[in-house]
């Protein structure tokens, strides 16, 4: 596991990824609750929740627009904002713009280690899997062609970037990870425009979340490996639920009401896949004026699996695998989870409680 207390590189890390420049993403400033609050008020007047406009963000999608997370808070009220980049969220973590935060592993590690351990701690999972190597099946037919080739990942160092350079060296193959020069050509290019780049030929491929694989695939490429093949289980934790220290532990009663209601949205997406499936596209409308089509919603909804399971240990493995690839210096994530909360939900729902991996707060 990865104990010793070092510090981050020092080469411009950020909370998105390791090594990363910071991308600024983009915050509504705050929204709307999306339903009104009513009936008893817990220990604060609101909660504000910080989530990406991203399928891999389903359970705040849903939970937000179904008004589930409302309804468990009674009278207190939802405040959620949106963001684009872990960066800002994470910005936003630390300066109580926001009280709760959905996103990836990598942020996640990255605000814990810069702040010596003080600022967050992951207090739920969301969701699992959801990424692929797709390429131009002209190009690339087996996964050996990758060697030679330009593959795009969303960002230096971000969670799937980490995961490529990986799997290049467990391949034997070597690449500079900041240049991303070697026998591979990893290419650092946003999801927002990776599309276009694959049309116009400057990259062969792209290892990338959903729903950007299955617009790749959209234009004609091909799935080559879904990452969930590499892990146990084929589980992975692609999305986790985070809290601010001071907001765990000032307003402990609403972190919980919080994990109640994700608890009980996971349960109902999972129990009526097709209704969450729309009822997530139509929050993507709302927050990006545009719903996917479904040629590319269908087989993106597929791949991701919601779940309340942090799945801690491939949190662990993920950073483990960052230090490898020189983006990390070993860090102490000691005492990153606390998943006493969610364990209590869960088990008022019936449901058996999870595992921090031996990372929790003693």
């Amino acid at each position: 596991m990865a104990t010793a207390a070092l510090p981050l590189l020092a080469v411009a890390l950020t909370a998105c990824g390791y090594g990363s420049k910071s991308d600024s993403g983009d915050s509504d400033g705050g929204g709307e609750a999306k339903s009104a609050a009513h009936g008893k008020k817990l220990s604060a007047d609101a909660v504000k929740i910080g989530y990406f406009p991203n399928l891999t963000h389903a359970t705040a999608l849903v939970g937000v627009e179904k008004g589930l997370i409302q309804k468990e808070l009674g009278g207190t009220t939802v405040k959620p904002s949106t963001f684009n980049a872990g960066p800002s969220e994470i910005e936003a973590l630390n300066s109580h713009s926001i009280d709760i935060g959905f996103i990836g592993p990598s942020p996640a590690i990255n605000g814990y280690t810069q702040s010596q351990g003080k600022s967050l701690r992951i207090i739920g999972g969301s969701a699992s899997g959801g990424v692929k190597l797709v390429v131009n099946p002209k190009k690339i037919k087996s996964l050996g062609d990758v060697k030679g080739k330009k593959i795009a990942t969303p960002q230096l160092g971000n969670t799937q970037d980490v995961a490529f350079l990986n799997w290049i060296s467990e391949k034997g193959w070597k690449v500079d990870a900041q240049s991303g020069k070697g026998d591979v050509s990893v290419v650092r290019t946003d999801n927002k425009i990776t599309p276009d780049a694959y049309k116009s030929g400057d990259i062969d491929g792209a290892w990338v979340p959903e729903p950007t694989a299955s617009k790749l695939v959209a234009e004609g490429a091909k799935v080559l490996l879904d990452e969930s093949d590499l892990w146990p289980d084929k589980k992975f934790v692609i999305t986790n639920m985070i809290v601010s220290q001071k907001f765990l532990k000032d307003h402990p009663d609403v972190v919980e009401a919080v994990l109640r209601s994700t608890v009980k949205t996971n349960k109902w997406i999972n129990a009526n896949p097709q209704e969450a499936k729309a009822s997530a596209n139509a929050a993507l409308k709302k927050l990006s004026g545009k719903a996917l089509p479904a040629d590319v919603l269908d087989p993106a909804w597929k791949s991701i699996e919601v779940t309340d399971d942090p799945l801690a240990s491939t949190l662990d493995s993920e950073a483990e695998h960052a230090v490898k690839a020189n983006l990390l210096k070993k860090p102490d994530l000691n005492g990153i989870y606390d998943l006493r909360p969610l364990n209590k939900a869960l088990k008022a729902e019936g449901a058996s409680p999870v595992d921090d991996a031996g990372l929790g707060v003693k």
